[in-house]
């Protein structure tokens, strides 16, 4: 790992990142670091807060991400604002289902996750007495992202 500071990230770089991931109304929606995840209500005492370790342009992460930390140093902090379709794309209503509560074998309930034969995954956003619905977009679909993200390391 480098403290190299001079050194502008590109593509094929392995980075470490903390990051602090807000909608556009301020909500904190995900982090790496334990305080911001406090702070906001969200910790989770499972969870390891450290930085997010990856490699820069393999698409491992979301478009708008990997692009916006291409050229920073490390110790540098920036804020990405990530456009749905850099991020997890437009909200799709086709990728809604609804289904008979006859045809299951258990009880729905709104939040409820599904996995599909698939392995698509939905929530279920609404029951009726006769039927519910099964939203299989991306919870983050449809939203801009706001990322503060800072650069830890740099694998040499």
């Amino acid at each position: 790992m480098t403290k190299d500071t001079s050194k502008r990230i590109e593509n094929g770089d392995i980075i470490s990142v903390d990051y602090i991931g807000k909608l556009e109304d301020g909500t904190l929606f995900d982090t790496s670091v334990k305080e911001a995840a406090i702070e906001a209500g969200i910790y989770n005492q499972r969870r390891d807060y450290k930085p997010l370790t990856f490699t820069v342009g393999a698409g491992q992460m979301i478009k708008g991400f990997d692009e916006g930390v291409v050229g920073m140093r490390v110790g540098e902090e920036k804020t990405l604002t990530i456009p749905p379709e850099e991020a997890y794309g437009e909200y799709r209503e086709e990728l809604t289902r609804e289904i008979p509560v006859n045809a299951v074998d258990f009880t729905p309930e709104v939040g409820m996750k599904l996995i599909t034969d698939s392995g698509l995954t939905g929530t279920i956003t609404e029951v009726s007495e006769n039927n519910f619905v099964v939203n299989f977009n991306h919870e983050l679909a449809g939203k801009t992202l706001i990322f503060l993200v800072r650069i830890v390391s740099v694998e040499e």
